[in-house]
């Protein structure tokens, strides 16, 4: 290249850049680092909520079931409520 001010800016805009690259990989690898220590308190915290989460299930089923002989229509209300879509409400 002829242009020695062309030429300068395109060597300043290249060391930014790979400064730049050096950055954001130095911020990825610690960011990684700090997911991965946190990955075993994140798995009880995991396993703990699908513990309530069966436990909720299994107490609305047991009010489903309670509600098929009681037949209490406020009780069919609020099942019906906090039933999703993809579950069916038991007759």
């Amino acid at each position: 290249m002829k242009n020695d001010t062309t030429t300068t800016l395109l060597n300043f805009a290249l060391a930014v850049l790979v400064v730049l690259s050096v950055v954001f990989a130095y911020l990825a690898m610690t960011r990684t680092g700090s997911l991965r220590k946190m990955q075993p308190a994140l798995q009880s915290e995991m396993q703990n909520f699908q513990v309530a989460s069966v436990k909720a299930q299994s107490l609305l089923n047991d009010v489903i079931a309670y509600n098929a002989t009681a037949k209490n229509q406020e009780l069919q209300q609020i099942i019906q409520s906090v039933q999703t879509p993809a579950q069916p409400a038991a007759k």
